[in-house]
Order: structure tokens, then sequence, then C-alpha cells
């Protein structure tokens, strides 16, 4: 994967990947310990606060009373849906990544075949055809046209327009869910939960405050692709105190000091480079203060990308440690690569 698929693929996704491109709590672990009801069915007390109007890019969608059958059109959306303990009816495809198997994955949906509703284009025909009565689109990267189709088939929510495209917080995403679905108290409960595990996690690491941190992105011979606080892919990193570039943008090999930071972390790096004179000259790889977080294909990738509160525990388990290693100023505690 070239640093133009890297950049590209998931800006267009929204995922990024296979982090992105591919690449987005643990196994078995839910967000509110609940299972999900049958295809999208919500329960309780949700009825009672229809209608519900949302504003978004497109305008206004107004959901007139509970939705039995909850269609998720965006990259990431299903994990939100999930989030709140209902299985989608349909959901689009994280380019090839096997949704109901995700290690965040909660059991009650391990190893089924969700109806899918493709992949890098909408099949609206088949969305039609799943006969949603509600459409989460804030992940899909639509356009007017597009929201037009969504729209005549079923209430469609889609991002707002006060962020740029694709750019929607998790914790915004939550919330914005949590009221189509009529359960804005639980949207609540489910971003305090997780805003917890990174207070949690400052708190046990005191010196990542402060500290600076570069993101690397499909590090080959030709450069890699440098992550800026203008990429949701860095807001794990300033929510457990580290402070990023402000912008980011390709590297070429000769300019690789842009990540001579207190701690480097990377994604996507070819084997090749590992080798690289000016890669192993980098001071953060000599002085153990590199995090190879493993390849595009692999569960973190995928967390990443999916940038949920079901996925985001998960990240940080794995994160955190390594990143803990990588920020105590002994290079001879250099961080364990992740394997996947």
């Amino acid at each position: 994967m070239n640093i133009r698929e890297v950049r590209g693929g998931v800006r267009r996704t929204a995922s990024l990947v296979a982090s992105m491109l591919l690449v987005i709590m643990v196994v078995g672990c839910q967000s509110d310990g609940t299972a999900p009801a049958d295809r999208g069915k919500l329960s309780g007390a949700a009825s009672a606060v229809f209608p519900v109007t949302i504003k978004h890019q497109f305008g206004t969608t107004t959901i007139e009373s509970e939705p039995k059958r909850v269609l998720t059109a965006g990259f990431n959306e299903q994990d939100f849906v999930l989030a709140f303990g209902i299985e989608p009816v349909g959901v689009r495809q994280f380019l090839g990544y096997d949704a109901p198997n995700r290690p965040w994955t909660p059991q009650a949906v391990r190893g089924k075949k969700l109806p899918t509703v493709g992949s890098q284009e909408i099949d609206f025909e088949k969305i039609a055809e799943l006969k949603p009565d509600l459409i989460m689109a804030v992940s899909s990267y639509i356009d007017k046209a597009g929201y037009a189709k969504l729209s005549a088939i079923a209430p469609t929510v889609a991002q707002s327009g006060d962020v740029a495209t694709g750019a929607t917080s998790w914790q915004d995403q939550t919330k914005i869910t949590g009221r189509a679905l009529g359960r804005p108290d639980k949207a609540e409960q489910i971003v305090r939960r997780t805003e917890d595990r990174f207070a949690e996690a400052k708190k046990e690491h005191p010196e990542f405050a402060g500290k600076s941190a570069s993101f690397a992105l499909g590090v080959t011979t030709d450069g890699a692709y440098s992550v800026g606080a203008d990429d949701y892919r860095t807001g794990w990193l300033t929510e457990l105190g580290f402070t990023v570039p402000k912008k980011g943008g390709e590297v070429s090999m000769e300019k690789l000091d842009v990540f001579d930071t207190d701690v480097m972390v990377a994604e996507g790096v070819q084997k090749s480079v590992q080798k690289n004179r000016l890669f192993a000259q980098l001071a953060p790889v000599k002085e153990g203060r590199f995090v190879d977080l493993g390849a595009f294909d692999q569960d973190f990738a995928g967390a990443l990308g999916f940038n949920s509160p079901l996925s985001i525990p998960y990240l940080l388990d794995i994160a955190v440690p390594r990143l803990a290693a990588a920020a105590d100023d002994d290079p001879q505690t250099k961080p364990e690569p992740y394997r996947g």
C-alpha cells in the first residue's frame, strides 16, 4: 500500500483503512453489557421520546416513532448501533474487515452473517430490499444525491454540517446515534464510560502529559504519511495527554525528522524499512521511543478505524503499555511491536 492509497482510502471511507482502510471492547466486553436485540428492534422507554428531529449537513431528519429496523450505511456505523445493544438489519462493509468477528464485537453477533449493503459504493437496491425504517449514515461519506436516494427509502441521519467530511468525533457520533434511537441518556452513559478509560490511563501514566507524539502511516522506502491534529486518527493520542503536529501530510524518506518527537507511533511499516539507514537513525527508533502498532490488516488498525465506544477500549489495552515503555525516558525499555 503506497502513501496515496493510505491517505485517499482513509479519508474517502472514514476509517482509515485497513487502519484506516481496512482500517474501527475486548473479547466479550460490550459497551453496556446488553445483547443486541433481534434485527435492530428497540425496546423500553425509547419510544417515549419520539418524534425526534436531527439537524445535519443536508437539512433535518424527523424520526416519527421508535425504529424497529435500523440499517447502518456508514463505514463504522454498525459499532455505534451495537453499542446500544441493537443488531442492524444491514451494514456497510468496512473494506473487507470481517465485522462480526472483530475482537470487540459483542458475543451476541459473533460469527453472524449480517447482510451487507456495499463497500466503496452503496448498494441502494439492497438497502431498499431490507426495508429499514431508520438509516444511520453519519460516517457514510455520502453526497447530496446519495442522501436523497437513502432518504427516499427511510429517514436517514447524515453527519453534521459543522465539521469536515468524516471528522465527526466518536463522542458526537455516539450522541447522534443515541438521539436517533431514542436513547440520549444511554448515549451520555456510553460516552462517560469510554472517557473514563482515557482518564484512568492518564492517571496511571502522568508521564504522557505534554509529551510530543508523531504518527506515521504506510512507512515505505519512499517515505510515510504523517498524521496530524487535523485527522481524527490522532484523537486517542491527544486524549491521553500527548501533543501532535497541527497538520499532517506526505513525508519523503529524507524528511523523516518530522517524526523526531518524544514518542513516535506507526502503522504499516514495511519490513525492508527497518533496515533503512535513514529510518534506523531516527532518534525515537534508536532510543526506544518508537511504537510499532502493526499492519493495516490487523486488529489494532481496525480498532482505530472504527473509532467507536466498542473499539476504543481494545485500542487502549494494546497501545497504553507500549506508549508507557516509549515515554519513560529509559532507552532500555523498548516497546514490544504489536503482532496482531
